[in-house]
């Protein structure tokens, strides 16, 4: 095995893990509930749903950003379009108001908008690596 191929995937998958984690970051962030203490303080199995399907649903680009990149740059770029376009989706849901409330709903423990959003979420991440794939 050629050294640098082996450099190259450990480039790689070290700034793509370096991505996801700065995306469970900013994740929390966006959301208007805390997920941290949701999830391991409360023991909340929407929030964990909710959650864990934004990380499947960043996953999904980056793997694109991954296969598709023709370097790099490119691939770190792409990397930070995918966060970009997955924490905007997660802004903008979790603050819709009144009946349809994310932010009410996760907080309050209710499993199904929790799936719902770890449906929602891995939906958009498989949008965002489809038109990725030029």
């Amino acid at each position: 095995m050629e050294i640098g191929l082996f450099t190259g995937f450990i480039s790689f998958f070290l700034t793509a893990t370096v991505l996801v984690i700065v995306f469970l970051y900013l994740y929390a962030i966006v959301t208007p509930y805390d997920d941290y203490k949701l999830i391991f303080e409360e023991n909340s199995l929407a929030a964990s749903l909710g959650f864990g399907g934004a990380v499947i649903g960043v996953s999904i680009p980056l793997y694109s950003a991954l296969v598709h990149s023709v370097s790099y740059v490119d691939f770190a770029i792409w990397g930070v379009i995918a966060i970009v376009i997955q924490l905007l989706f997660a802004f903008i849901v979790t603050r819709v108001d009144g009946k349809y409330s994310f932010k009410a709903k996760i907080s309050n423990g209710d499993v199904s908008v929790g799936a719902l959003m770890a449906f929602l979420s891995i939906a958009i991440g498989l949008l965002n690596a489809g038109s990725m794939s030029y």
